[in-house]
C-alpha cells in the first residue's frame, strides 16, 4: 500500500520509474489523507511529463510582476512597461489577441494627441509603438516558456511599416561652433564622441586602465553589446593628445568632481543653444563618426568594428576579422581627412581662430543654470 500510518500521521509513498517517493501528509484523517494523496501523485505525474501549469486567468500586470521577479529583465523591458502596463494591467493574459493590440496603438494615438494639444510635443511615431508591442510579446513567450499559457497570441503579429528618417550628421564648422561653446566638462567627451564613435554609456563608463598609451590605443570598458565589449578603438591625434595632458593611472575617465555623470543633458543643450546650433541629439555625434568613415573611404566591415556593431549573420561574417593595423589606417584616414576639412573651412572662411562668443554667453565653471548632477568633468591632471 502506498499510504500508510507512523505514528498519529498517515504518509504516502509513490513508486515513480523505479524511485520511491515519501511524504508525510500532515493528518490523521483517513479520507483527508487519500485526498491529499491523490492531489501529490498528481503533481509527481505533471512534473514527470512535464505538462504546462496553465493560468491563462492571469493578470497582465501580475506576470510582469513575475517577470521583474524571475525573468532576464533588461532596462528597456521597465521603461517601455511606463507606456503599456497601465492599459493591460487587468487584463487576462489568455484573452489577449492581436485586436487588443491594434486597440493599444489608437489608444497611444489618441493619449498622445491629447497630450500634444496642452504641451509642445513632437508627433508620435509608430516606431515608437512597435517597441512598445515588441516589450509586450517579448513578456508573452516568457508566460508560455513558464507554463502559463499555451502560445504566444501575438506571436506572428505584423508590425506597422516604420519609414526610414534622416539622421542629421554634424559638419566640421557645426562641430567648431559646438566646441567654442561648451564649457571646459563637456568638450573633452565631445571630442571623445566625435573621434572614437562610443555611445554615450560607453564614454561615461570608460576607464583610464583601459587606455593604452604606448599604443595609442583604447579598449571600451562596457558596452550594451556583446561585440562592442572590449573592442579596440585606435585614438586619433586630438584625443591622444588630450588624454595624455590629463592622464591618471585608474578610474572613470569623465566625471564631476569625482563623481561618475549620469546623462550629459543640461551641458549638452546649452552648448547647443549657446552655439545657435539646430537640435542634435548626443548620439548623432556617433552617426557623424560613422558618415565621417564612410567620407574617408573605409569599407563597411572595418566601420562595424570600430563601432561595435554586430556583421549579421552571413556565413561569411564568421571568418572575418579585422586587424589592428586595419583599424589604425582607418583612424589614420580619418584624422587626414578631418585636417583636409580644417584646412578648407579657414582658407574659405577665415576661421583659423578659435570662435568667440559674447561675454554673456560665454561658458564658465559657474553655469547660467544651476548643476543638476549632469553637468561634464575631465579630471585634472
Amino acid at each position: 500500500m502506498s499510504l500508510y500510518k507512523r505514528g498519529n500521521v498517515y504518509w504516502s509513498a509513490i513508486w515513480i520509474d523505479g524511485e520511491r517517493t515519501m511524504r508525510s501528509l500532515e493528518t490523521s484523517n483517513r479520507r483527508q489523507a487519500e485526498t491529499l494523496e491523490q492531489r501529490w501523485r498528481e503533481e509527481l505525474h505533471t512534473k514527470r511529463f512535464q505538462l504546462p501549469n496553465l493560468k491563462p486567468e492571469m493578470l497582465f500586470g501580475e506576470l510582469f510582476a513575475r517577470f521583474l521577479a524571475e525573468g532576464d529583465v533588461k532596462p528597456h523591458h521597465q521603461d517601455r512597461a511606463k507606456q503599456f502596463l497601465p492599459y493591460f494591467s487587468e487584463t487576462p493574459i489568455g484573452i489577449i489577441t492581436k485586436n487588443d493590440i491594434a486597440r493599444y496603438r489608437k489608444n497611444r494615438h489618441e493619449e498622445h494627441r491629447r497630450k500634444r494639444a496642452k504641451q509642445s510635443q513632437k508627433p508620435l511615431s509608430e516606431t515608437t509603438i512597435n517597441r512598445d508591442i515588441e516589450v509586450i510579446r517579448h513578456l508573452l513567450f516568457w508566460a508560455v516558456d513558464e507554463g502559463f499559457i499555451p502560445a504566444n497570441p501575438i506571436a506572428r503579429i505584423r508590425m506597422v511599416r516604420e519609414r526610414g528618417q534622416r539622421r542629421p550628421v554634424m559638419s566640421v564648422a557645426e562641430e567648431i561652433k559646438l566646441l567654442a561653446a561648451c564649457s571646459d566638462h563637456l568638450w573633452p567627451i565631445v571630442v571623445t564622441a566625435l573621434d572614437t564613435g562610443m555611445r554615450r554609456g560607453e564614454l561615461l563608463g570608460q576607464l583610464w586602465e583601459h587606455v593604452d598609451f604606448d599604443r595609442s590605443l583604447l579598449s571600451v570598458s562596457h558596452s550594451k553589446t556583446a561585440e562592442g565589449e572590449h573592442r579596440p578603438i585606435p585614438l586619433t591625434s586630438r584625443v591622444r593628445v588630450m588624454l595624455a595632458e590629463h592622464r591618471k593611472p585608474s578610474g572613470l575617465i569623465f566625471t564631476y568632481e569625482g563623481q561618475p555623470i549620469r546623462r550629459p543633458k543640461t551641458g549638452w543643450e546649452g552648448a547647443l543653444r549657446r552655439a545657435g546650433l539646430p537640435h542634435f541629439r548626443f548620439h548623432d555625434l556617433r552617426h557623424t563618426f560613422n558618415s565621417r568613415l564612410v567620407e574617408a573611404s573605409v569599407i563597411s566591415d572595418v566601420r562595424k568594428e570600430l563601432m561595435g556593431h554586430s556583421r549579421g549573420g552571413d556565413v561569411h561574417s564568421l571568418y572575418t576579422h579585422i586587424d589592428i593595423p586595419v583599424l589604425r589606417e582607418a583612424i589614420h584616414r580619418l584624422d587626414q581627412w578631418y585636417a583636409k576639412k580644417v584646412q578648407s573651412l579657414s582658407a574659405v572662411h577665415n576661421i583659423g581662430e578659435e570662435p568667440s562668443l559674447p561675454d554673456n554667453e560665454k561658458p564658465t565653471e559657474s553655469r547660467d543654470e544651476p548643476y543638476d548632477g549632469n553637468q561634464l568633468a575631465l579630471p585634472a591632471a
